[in-house]
């Protein structure tokens, strides 16, 4: 088939891209900039903006199936901006589909859209909860407005379903190990909380899995078509055992200092009034979300993933610590 992955460039995006290449599919990649990875998998690539209608119908045309993974991420930035990438560019894309007569739209969103404060989801699956209110991210907002929008998309012609990947980490990853390991070494990483609360993620190779198997069971009719679905490892950890276990694969010194969730919900509040009052430059080290999300128990059940579209995780986090440490330890070797 000849598949159109937006965002294919970014940590995500690049693992379903080389996974349907090597599942033989001509694959195109709707991006903003140039991916010389891309470029090497023999993926087409189209520059381009979601919040251009234009550009993205341009992009669809001639596709037979649409991963949606392109999405404007992180705990920090105008609502506009959010709104301008996650919602507007999810209503482009799915017109674009209408238009163009796509059959498959396999949507990543994320759990965020169930946030609620500080009120944990432990062993439930999508159907036993609500989405968020008050929320406040943007991020979480904007996504939780798109993926309903890819739901009611689901008709007779056009088969949708979104999956809720939770916390992916792995090789490949610029964000989230390293952003903790470099906090980790200059002492300015805390803990939210006793850190015992429990919380899933998922390792890269298992998230884009779950993206090839409800794409291949996804079709007009089918029980995945029309719902939503957390995926996860489904091992969850209590959040200091995840954090220090991440930091020894990176080489970074483990966690050890904590700060309670007022205090850290205190700063947050008060990095989110002085960041754009004094315009200062970057996300802030917290936020109001960001706290709720640390110190809140969050794991599913796969149950629904497994029976609708033969999700079953692959790699373990043994497994998956096992290969981020030797990742690590190469790029290590190549810079020395």
């Amino acid at each position: 088939m000849k598949i159109l992955v937006t965002g294919g460039g970014g940590f995500l995006g690049q693992a379903l891209c080389r996974g349907l290449v090597e599942r033989g599919h001509e694959v195109l990649s709707f991006n903003r900039g140039h991916y010389p990875a891309l470029q090497a998998l023999g993926v087409g690539q189209i520059r381009g903006d979601l919040a251009d209608a234009d550009a993205v119908r341009h992009a669809i045309a001639g596709v037979d199936a649409v991963f949606h993974n392109a999405a404007k991420a992180g705990a920090w930035g105008s609502y506009e901006s959010y709104h301008l990438a996650n919602v507007v560019g999810t209503e482009n894309v799915l017109a674009a589909c209408r238009a163009a007569g796509v059959g498959k739209l396999v949507y990543t969103s994320t759990p965020s859209v169930t946030h609620r404060a500080t009120h944990p989801v432990e062993g439930l699956d999508a159907s036993q909860v609500p989405y968020g209110e008050d929320f406040q991210a943007p991020y979480a907002a904007t996504k939780a407005i798109a993926e309903r929008a890819v739901l009611a998309a689901n008709s007779a012609t056009l088969a949708t379903v979104a999956l809720r990947p939770r916390l992916i980490w792995g090789p490949g990853d610029n964000q989230i190990v390293p952003r903790l390991a470099e906090r980790a070494r200059a002492g300015r990483l805390r803990l939210v909380g006793t850190g015992e609360n429990r919380v899933d993620t998922t390792y890269i190779d298992n998230a884009a899995q779950a993206h090839f198997d409800a794409f291949e069971h996804l079709a007009v009719g089918e029980a995945c078509a029309g719902k939503a679905y957390f995926i996860s490892n489904g091992e969850p950890l209590p959040m200091r055992e995840l954090i220090n276990r991440l930091l020894a694969a990176a080489g970074a010194p483990p966690v050890t200092q904590s700060i309670s969730f007022k205090t850290a919900y205190r700063i947050g509040r008060a990095c989110e009034i002085l960041w754009p009052l004094l315009r200062l430059k970057g996300e802030p080290p917290m936020t109001r979300f960001l706290a709720e999300q640390l110190c809140t128990a969050h794991w599913y059940d796969m149950g629904p993933a497994k029976r609708d579209f033969g999700y079953v995780p692959r790699v373990s986090i043994d497994e998956g610590i096992t290969r981020l440490k030797s990742s690590f330890a190469a790029h290590a070797a190549i810079t020395d």
